[in-house]
This record gives C-alpha cells, structure tokens and sequence, in this order.
C-alpha cells in the first residue's frame, strides 16, 4: 500500500517540523489526487445546475451527478439506483429515517432498540421520535470486550419492538457488529432495520442485498470522498411509501395554489440544489476504492491493527477498549492511560506530527457506562504504513514519561 501514498498530497505536510502521521481517520479521510481532480474539472469544465436544464452545461452535470449515484449504488450492492438518496452525510440520512420512517410508523409502547455503543447521529434523532410518538427505548447491552451477544438480540427482541437502529462498526470500540445475523432474525420478527454504515462503508465490502437491512446511511468524507455529502439507501419499496423530509425545488411533481404532488423516489428526497460536485467526487472515491479492492484495505487494516494491539499491551497502565482480536474491529483502536486525560495525549502527540482523536467521540453514554470521561483514539486507513504505527506507540511511551 505504500505506492499509494503519493496520490494523497496532505500526506506531504509536515507537522511541528516532523512528517504528518494522519490517524484520525473515523473522523474523516484525507482525499486522493484522483478524487481533488474530479471535482476541480466539474467546477472548471461542466458546473450547472442539474435536471430541467436544456442546455449542455446542464445536461453535462446532470449526467455525471447520475452516474455518479449510479456509480455508488453499484458499489453498496444496491438493487437499482433510485434506492440510493443522496444526502449531506450520514447524520443527516439518519436523521431523515428517524424523522420520515419513525413519525408515521411508530406509535405508544411500541420498542426502538439500540445497541448500548451507538454514535449521537443514531441515537438522539430515535429518542427524539419516541418523545414525539410515546415509543419506548431499550439497549442491547455489549459484553466486556465491546462485542454484542446474538444471545442478548434474541432476548431483547420483543414483540413490542419495531425497529433496531444499530451501528455496523462502532467509532469508538471498532466493533464489527454481526448485522446480516442481526437482519436474518429481526426479518423473521417483521422488524426493521436501521444501520449507521459510516465507519463501515469505509473499510469492508458491503451488499445490501446480502445483509439484509431496510436502511443502511454513510458518509463520503470517511471513505476518501468530499465532505457534505453521503447516502440513505433504502429499500424501494420502503422509500416509495415515505413522505418527505424537506420541500422545494426539484422534489415536486406538480404544484397549485392548494396542493403539491411529489416526484418519484429518490429525487422526492433530494430538494433544493443537490452537492453536485460532492457527488461527482464520491464516485471518485469509489473508484478509487474499487481499483485497490475492499478485501484488500480489510488485509491491510487488521495488520496494522494487529501490530498496534501487541505493542500497546506492552504500555504499563494502558487499557485498550473494544474487542482483543484484529479481525473482530474495524481500522480503530481507543484506549486510555491511568492517571492521564486523553486530551494531553493527544496534545502530545500533536508535538510529534501525529494526529488522533480525543474525548468521548460522540458516545457519552458508553463512556459513562465504563467509567471514563474519554479515550484517545487511533484510526487508520489504506495509506497508513507500519512505520507510522511505530510511530504512534514511540509518541505514545514519550506521553506517558511526559505526563506521569
């Protein structure tokens, strides 16, 4: 993998006079040569306004952003294009199932079921639906390793429950959640399905066909793409029953001084002037993606994890959360120092051109439930190297003697 570094230009900074380590990556991605190129030639080559436009700049655009959903459609497993809404990213497709799905779908008592991990984006937009619909709350609780139990499913898979909105790789513990397992038995019970793919999509190969859920939201930014932009598939036939979430321009059919018709699926879902450009430089990172091969960024990913994971147990008063082994996390490790605020870490850390993530991550709940007010987090991508791992844990041994 590491050819493929000179197509990502930040990676030539220098940090504090020292060579930029990049492992913030759950946060977001840094972007490829390939994908900054896509989307300077649609601003200098082909920018309009998309759909309705007769003219050729405008059938140009709406061409690519096509294509370019297309493009993502086929790289999720969708079954047709029209089931992929694109959105402003992952938090906001969340948003829009809890808000369109969860308004007219949930009633008194009815049970949302949560894992006991989730980020904010797929937790507070349900606990704001139950609020409105009288829908109760219920957690699966994860076992010490960070892993969920198909025991504890079952168990918490009542008849009162309607939807599970779960993770599919947790930011925090890097848990792999067993969701085509989780999907096979709620499909058996006529529950739905809502998943938070954003820091899936990125690493593995994911088919919607093959894990079975009704609603499955990521982001671009996180999987080499362009932020302000992401997707809500869906299955067609749930889309073509929902009411939509925002209205103007380009969502409609026909309008009166009474009454609106709304257009088909998924353009019902896109109102307004879509992130063209965003959208054109998201298959662009699918491409990209493509080229080097999910299986092969997974090898990568739980080698470096694998390395990391060893060499940290080694660090006296360390405790690395989330599962023990490589195959079971996606490309992040968490962990926190006794006695040292995960912020001084990373603080530290930033003195030797090294970037990670402090603090609860968007996860309050699953840090207060182990005790801890946050953790320092590792996360890797395709372009991150062995030596950088060194790096880290060098950085990591020079904090603890720093701040002890």
């Amino acid at each position: 993998m590491k050819d493929i570094r000179k197509d990502f230009p930040i990676l030539e900074r220098k940090i504090n006079g020292r060579e930029l380590v990049y492992l913030d990556n759950a946060a977001t991605s840094q972007k490829p040569k390939q994908v900054l190129e896509a989307i300077a030639g649609y601003y200098s080559n082909h920018n309009a306004n998309i759909h309705r436009g007769l003219h050729t700049l405008s059938e140009e655009a709406t061409d690519m952003y096509e294509k370019s959903r297309e493009k993502i459609a086929g790289f999720i497993g969708a079954n047709c294009p029209e089931e992929v809404v694109l959105t402003k990213g992952a938090t906001e497709s969340l948003n829009m199932v809890a808000a369109m799905w969860g308004a007219t779908n949930l009633k008194k008592n009815d049970t949302i079921l949560f894992g006991d991990f989730e980020h904010h984006s797929n937790m507070v937009p349900w606990l704001e639906a139950a609020e409105k619909t009288g829908a109760k709350i219920e957690y699966l609780e994860s076992d010490e390793n960070g892993e969920i139990r198909m025991e504890e499913v079952e168990k918490k898979m009542t008849d009162k429950v309607k939807l599970i909105a779960i993770t599919h790789a947790s930011n925090v513990l890097g848990t792999i959640v067993p969701i085509k397992e989780i999907c096979r038995l709620a499909a058996k019970k006529g529950i739905l399905v809502c998943v938070d793919g954003a820091q899936a999509a990125p690493h593995l190969k994911v088919n919607m066909a093959d894990l079975g859920c009704d609603f499955y939201c990521f982001s671009a930014h996180k999987m080499l793409g362009p932020m302000g932009v992401g997707v809500l598939w869906a299955r067609k036939e749930i889309l073509e029953k929902l009411k939509p979430y925002e209205f103007g321009g380009g969502m409609i059919d026909e309008v009166s001084y009474r009454k609106a018709t709304y257009a088909a699926i998924p353009a019902r879902f896109e109102a307004g002037t879509p992130n063209v450009a965003g959208a054109i430089g998201f298959a662009a990172a699918v491409d990209y993606l493509e080229k080097i091969g999910m299986d092969n960024i997974r090898k990568h990913e739980i080698a470096l994890s694998r390395r990391l994971l060893e060499e940290l147990r080694q660090i006296e008063g360390l405790k690395v959360i989330g599962p023990k082994e490589p195959e079971k996390r996606s490309g992040l490790v968490s962990f926190a120092i006794a006695g040292i605020h995960a912020h001084d870490i990373a603080s530290v850390l930033n003195d030797y051109g090294i970037a990670v993530r402090a603090g609860h991550h968007c996860v309050m709940p699953y840090h207060a439930k182990i005790g801890l007010s946050g953790t320092t987090r590792a996360s890797f991508y395709l372009y991150n190297t062995e030596e950088e791992i060194d790096r880290l844990v060098e950085g990591i041994k020079k904090a603890v003697e720093i701040l002890s």
